[in-house]
Order: structure tokens, then C-alpha cells, then sequence
């Protein structure tokens, strides 16, 4: 197959970079060893060693390169061009859903729930309900959102010491998965479907009957089977965290419901980010005057994941010239193996936005490239946007602090495996 016009030397640089960047990403866990074998430049190597900021490092050596090679106001200009709606609505709904009153109310929901099967199944109880009803409940408060909160809620319950490496990464990739499939319930709180939505005229009834009832059979059946795998490690047994929530005066439900109504206000202006982020800093205001019941908000975590994100438009920006002459040539069956092995090294909205350009796509086209991007958006950190999110807060728990992308491939072929079976055979 032939591309549609040579590559320009600033594109060919951009996917040069983006290459070198992907490389960078499955060899971040080697740069956190080499931190603590040298511990005289640990600092750079821990730098270094962080996924979250892999892809915006990548970016800034583009956007330099571009200022020395062809100019500042050309660098400026690419750099101003790019859309960073979503890096920003991550980071603000990252903030928000991991708040203490968000997160205690989940907490307290889960509890409560998980009580109803019992004394011995509620750690069982808990672990599903944070890998199956989480993210399908992502259809309705974005994946981001569910990202962070299912992440918190799974972390004293999986991520931990005594877990195997091996089950933490089945846990992960299950996670991984089925936040990305789970958010196609409706039109709005998935960043692929949102890619074509508007252009293909998909609405949320047309999402729930053609993908969103065979996502949430994936979903059940990737959560139950990592649970079954998990399971001698989730029984309470002494020295490990109670499936219940802190002891400690729980928040008002005055400020849960400000704190609710405004994740709510952000999620139905993720389109608009004055109003989002005005809604933010409302937030933080808040926050302040009501500072007791607080814990320390993770502003951290979610501009690393912001940065990511960020880097990851800059730098897929230049990334049309290969990408759309290969997703455009594909027939509907090799569109579906191409989208999920594609998803594996770059965005899953970036595919379907270009698949959103092309003009006559057929109907089984357009459905086998939204399900191929949705169902591969679990293999790899950057495949699915809520991913660095997820990856930040629960990379404490693996070996060295550090997700290896290898790793996370291996946890996540099972479940996408079930996921592509669940969209090409129901």
C-alpha cells in the first residue's frame, strides 16, 4: 500500500520521536532499576522512569527541534494549533473523583454491597464490583472519572505486597480493558466513540444496542475470571486491609452532594474547558473552606497524567500521513485486527478521529474500527487516554513502583481477547 503524499521532514521527525517515545514507554521500568543500582543520578533515572511523563519529554524535543530547524512562531504556532480539551478534562476529573468525599461515598456504596454477600465473600464482592460495575458505570461519568475511582478502590484490595506480580498485572489489564469497553454504553464518556459520534451521528441509544449489551458481557466475564484468579488472595485474613470503610467521622452528605453536582457539572461540559475548568476552581475553593474534610488532593498524579496526555496530542498530531492511509485501506475484518494492533502503539481516539475523515466508509467499516480501538485499549499504557491515570495510581503496588509495559501486554491479552470475541461473535 502507498501513502497518499510524502511525509514532510517535520513529519517524518514526529513519528521518529514518537517511535523513539514508544520504545522509551517499554523501558521505563529498566531506568527505575538503574535508579537504585546508581543511586548518585537516581534522580534523573527516576525522571526518566516515569511513563506519565514519557510521551510530554518526547514532545518538548519536537517542538525545540521545530523552534531550531524552522523557526520559534512555527514551533509556537504547531504547538497552539493542537486541541488539549482532553489532557485538561483528565486532570480536572482525575482531581475531583479522588476527592475524599467521592471516594468515601464509593467506598461506603461498595461496603455496603459487598456486606450483602457475606462475611468471607466480601473482599471477593468488593474486587468485582472495582473491575465490572466501576467501569461499566463509566458510560455515565466519563471513563476518567471511573479510572480514578475504580484504581482507589482497588488498590488496598489487589495492588498489594503480597499479591503475585503475575495476578497484579492480570488485575491491571483486566481493569485496563474494561474501562475502555465499558465506556460505550453511551455516545459521550468514551474518547473514541466521542471521535466519531458527532460525524457518524451515533447517539447513546444507538451506542447501548449495537456495542455498549456485548461490552458489559466482556466485562462481566474478564472481572469474574480475575476475581476466580485472585480469589485465595482476597479473603480476609489477619494484617490485611478490612474490605470497609476508614474509621473516621465520615464526610457530610452536604459535601459529598457539592462535590457530586460539581464532578456532574464537569463531566456534561467536557467538550467546553472554560466552563470546566471554571468549575474546577470552584472546586479547589471549596475544597479550602471546607479543608477538615479533606484529604490531600491528587494534583501530583493527575498533571503528570495531564502532561501525558498532552504529549501524546503533540506528538500524534504528526502522525496522519501513515495513519490514515492504513486504517483507510483495510477492509472491514482486517479494519477490526488492525485497529486493535494499531490501538497498541498509539490512542485509540486518534484512530477513529481519522477514521472520522474519511469520506464513504461503510457501516461495517465504521463498527469495526470502533470496536477494534476500544477492544486493544487495555494492551498498553497509551492506548486508552484514562490508562496513565489508573497506571499512576497503582504503580505503587507492582515491583520497583514501576508498570512494565510487557507486563501489562501479557495481563491484558486474555480479557481483549474476550472483548474482541464479544463484539465479532454477539
Amino acid at each position: 500500500m502507498t501513502l497518499s503524499a510524502p511525509a514532510t521532514p517535520v513529519e517524518l521527525l514526529a513519528t521518529t520521536l514518537f517511535a523513539i517515545a514508544l520504545l522509551h514507554t517499554f523501558a521505563a521500568k529498566q531506568f527505575e532499576r538503574l535508579a537504585h543500582r546508581h543511586p548518585r543520578h537516581e534522580g534523573v533515572f527516576h525522571l526518566l522512569g516515569e511513563v506519565e511523563v514519557v510521551f510530554g519529554f518526547w514532545a518538548i524535543v519536537l517542538v525545540l527541534t521545530m523552534a531550531l530547524s524552522a523557526g520559534g512562531d512555527t514551533a509556537l504556532q504547531y504547538a497552539e494549533s493542537r486541541n488539549y480539551t482532553e489532557p485538561l478534562f483528565v486532570f480536572v476529573v482525575m482531581v475531583i473523583a479522588g476527592s475524599r468525599p467521592i471516594l468515601e461515598a464509593v467506598m461506603r456504596t461498595v461496603a455496603v454491597l459487598s456486606a450483602r454477600a457475606g462475611r468471607d465473600a466480601a473482599p471477593l464482592a468488593g474486587a468485582w464490583l472495582g473491575l465490572a460495575a466501576v467501569p461499566l458505570l463509566g458510560s455515565l461519568i466519563t471513563e476518567p472519572a471511573a479510572m480514578t475511582i475504580a484504581a482507589l478502590l482497588l488498590a488496598p484490595r489487589v495492588f498489594r505486597p503480597d499479591v503475585p506480580e503475575r495476578l497484579k498485572y492480570l488485575a491491571l489489564g483486566v481493569l485496563f480493558v474494561n474501562i475502555s469497553i465499558g465506556g460505550t454504553l453511551t455516545a459521550y464518556a468514551a474518547p473514541p466513540v466521542l471521535m466519531v459520534a458527532g460525524p457518524w451521528g451515533w447517539d447513546s441509544a444507538f451506542m447501548l444496542s449495537t456495542f455498549g449489551w456485548k461490552a458489559a458481557v466482556a466485562v462481566l466475564i474478564n472481572a469474574s475470571a480475575a476475581v476466580w484468579m485472585l480469589r485465595r488472595h482476597l479473603i480476609a485474613r489477619p494484617g490485611l486491609p478490612a474490605d470497609e470503610p476508614p474509621a473516621r467521622r465520615p464526610v457530610p452528605w452536604t459535601v459529598t452532594a457539592v462535590h457530586a453536582a460539581l464532578l456532574a457539572g464537569v463531566v456534561l461540559t467536557a467538550h467546553h474547558p472554560v466552563a470546566f475548568l471554571g468549575l474546577f476552581l470552584l472546586f479547589l475553593g471549596f475544597t479550602q473552606a471546607y479543608a477538615r474534610h479533606q484529604d490531600p488532593l491528587l494534583i501530583k498524579e493527575a498533571l503528570l497524567v495531564g502532561f501525558f496526555l498532552a504529549g501524546l496530542v503533540v506528538l500524534g498530531g504528526l502522525q496522519r500521513w501513515w495513519l490514515q492511509p492504513l486504517v483507510s485501506g483495510l477492509e472491514p475484518m482486517a479494519l477490526f485486527f488492525g485497529a486493535v494492533s494499531l490501538t497498541a502503539i498509539t490512542d485509540n481516539a486518534a484512530l477513529t478521529y481519522l477514521g472520522a475523515q474519511i469520506s464513504g466508509i461503510s457501516e461495517a467499516a465504521k463498527y469495526m474500527l470502533v470496536a477494534g480501538a476500544v477492544a486493544g485499549g487495555g494492551l498498553t499504557v497509551i492506548a486508552n487516554a484514562p490508562n496513565p491515570a489508573g497506571a499512576a495510581l497503582l504503580r505503587r503496588g507492582f515491583l520497583d513502583e514501576s508498570i512494565g509495559a510487557l507486563g501489562l501486554l501479557a495481563g491484558a491479552l486474555a480479557p481483549t481477547l474476550v472483548a474482541m470475541g464479544a463484539f465479532l461473535l454477539l
